[in-house]
């Protein structure tokens, strides 16, 4: 860019000074203003501290689950709650100098923008710190209220922790202990089912199966050894009756005969035919047969020899042995009798077992469940009470309040210098877009280079504008006029200010008329 662009430039900013006088102290006028209309905003902030666990976890359990930080993310959310915050800007009456009452949901929505919660890095290096600080501010429009604020908040934060983990810890106990009292119960509830059911059921248990199995065994190996000896004892009946019959004699009472002794092993031999065979078998016809043959023969011979003493003495003796033999069989039939109806206790008890076991087992087995899940309520009962003393004493992740807030000795908001710096960046900017719009709308010829590009023709040379005495007259009027309305403006501002209003209540009566208007 060359020297005459420069002077150029220069002389477009000096015919258009007015307009920069003119506008860049109205935007820096506006910006005092605003920055006197805006009230003071005050931020107290009380200091909280969180700290970690002061029994290791691996030694005793918290039964709080959430940590301390998630905790008083929790609280943060409880003490923000519509309720929470009305009741809050009520007790403290922070809308107490408001012209026109706030209504409800502009009181809650300003109050969750004044409340802050911040967290303070303690060490960016070590990310696993033991300790945490929050920091709880309030924004208000004097100091004192804005401590009094956060003062409350914070024992509000430590009072809601306490409670709540506490009482927390103090509902998981009292449900354990619910727990086991319902667990323990419902065990003895079943514990005596179990014994009435095995006293109602005590010859069918399963655990008495085996013993009852080898009792039906023995009995029936007993039955079968009396069914033997029945047999035997009827066969050496018969054979005792078909003797004497055959001999007149009994056979320990002498020396037997041929025939006779042939007699005896008949009918010995149709006792023992007689256990297998039915009488119209053709072994036993034929055995009787010789048996009568022989008989008759027998008789013939020794009728004649017998004599009265004899015969006597051999029927006494028979009746002697069939009575032995009668009360043997009786014994026996009565024996068999009972050992009868043993067995069939023992079948129908053995059948009934698994019937008896199944419902035994499904008692055993919601026994076990029952007892397993008292174990267990009995030991997590143990760990809530050590968690509930561990919240009690406050060793499972402290809360504290580090800090109490103090009333701030300056401002928070508004920054005035910043927003006049702004107003008067903002006028200066304006006022240049303003002359570079003019000059762009501009078609005059003012270079001999437009000149050269308007008429496309090198000409032989220019003759700038020559400026009258009444045209440099006017324009020196015009500068003058900008200045002093530049310096007027903002110290008529300054005046109205200090003697007549402050400005914020003047621009707040201005916006309250420019509201009813616009309502009417």
């Amino acid at each position: 860019m060359s020297d005459l662009d420069i002077r150029f430039y220069l002389s477009i900013l000096w015919r258009r000074l007015p307009y920069l006088l003119a506008i860049a102290p109205l935007a820096i006028a506006i910006a005092v203003a605003i920055a006197l209309s805006l009230p003071p905003v005050y931020r107290a902030s009380a200091k909280i501290l969180i700290e970690a666990p002061q029994i290791p976890a691996d030694l005793a359990r918290s039964t709080v689950p959430t940590g301390a930080v998630e905790q008083l993310r929790i609280l943060q959310q409880r003490i923000t709650t519509r309720d929470a915050l009305i009741d809050l800007a009520t007790r403290f009456n922070i809308y107490g100098k408001s012209e026109k009452e706030p209504s409800a949901d502009d009181i809650v929505k300003d109050m969750r923008a004044r409340v802050k919660f911040e967290q303070v890095s303690l060490d960016a290096f070590n990310p696993v710190q033991e300790a945490t600080i929050f920091n709880v501010s309030f924004d208000a429009d004097t100091p004192t209220m804005a401590a009094d604020v956060a003062n409350e908040l914070a024992a509000s934060i430590l009072s809601r922790n306490l409670r709540l983990r506490t009482d927390r810890a103090g509902n998981t106990l009292q449900f354990f202990n619910n727990e086991v009292t319902r667990l323990g119960t419902d065990l003895n509830r079943l514990e005596a089912e179990i014994l009435a059911f095995k006293t109602k059921n005590k010859d069918t248990l399963p655990d008495s199966l085996d013993f009852r199995r080898s009792q039906q065994s023995s009995q029936q190996e007993r039955l079968i050894a009396l069914e033997r000896e029945e047999t035997d004892l009827r066969s050496r009946r018969s054979s005792l009756v078909a003797t004497y019959a055959a001999t007149g004699q009994l056979s320990d009472s002498g020396p037997l005969t041929p025939e006779q002794q042939m007699l005896a092993d008949l009918n010995r031999a149709l006792a023992e035919q007689l256990a297998i065979f039915s009488e119209n078998s053709p072994n036993i016809t034929a055995i009787r047969a010789r048996i009568a043959a022989l008989q008759n023969g027998m008789n013939s011979n020794d009728q004649k020899g017998k004599d009265k003493g004899g015969k006597r003495s051999g029927t006494v003796g028979l009746e002697l042995q069939l009575s032995e033999i009668d009360e043997r069989l009786q014994f026996i039939v009565h024996e068999k009798s009972s050992i009868t109806q043993r067995i069939a206790n023992l079948t129908a008890s053995i059948t009934a077992t698994p019937a008896s076991e199944t419902v035994l087992n499904a008692l055993e087995r919601n026994r076990v469940n029952i007892q397993n899940q008292y174990n267990t309520a009995i030991a997590r009962r143990a760990d809530a009470s050590i968690g509930e003393q561990i919240e009690m004493r406050a060793d499972g992740g402290r809360i504290s309040l580090l800090e109490a807030a103090t009333p701030p000795q300056s401002k928070e908001s508004p920054k005035r210098g910043r927003i006049v710096a702004m107003g008067g960046a903002g006028g200066i900017g304006l006022s240049l877009a303003l002359v570079a719009l003019l000059e762009i709308l501009n078609k005059t010829i003012r270079r001999p280079a437009e000149l050269v590009r308007r008429l496309q023709m090198q000409p032989l040379a220019t003759i700038p504008y020559i400026w009258t005495a009444a045209e440099l007259r006017a324009a020196r009027t015009r500068r003058n006029l900008a200045v002093l309305s530049a310096g007027a403006i903002p110290a008529t501002l300054i005046l109205i200010h200090y003697y007549y209003m402050p400005l914020n209540l003047a621009l707040q009566k201005i916006v309250t008329g420019i509201g009813s208007v616009g309502t009417m």
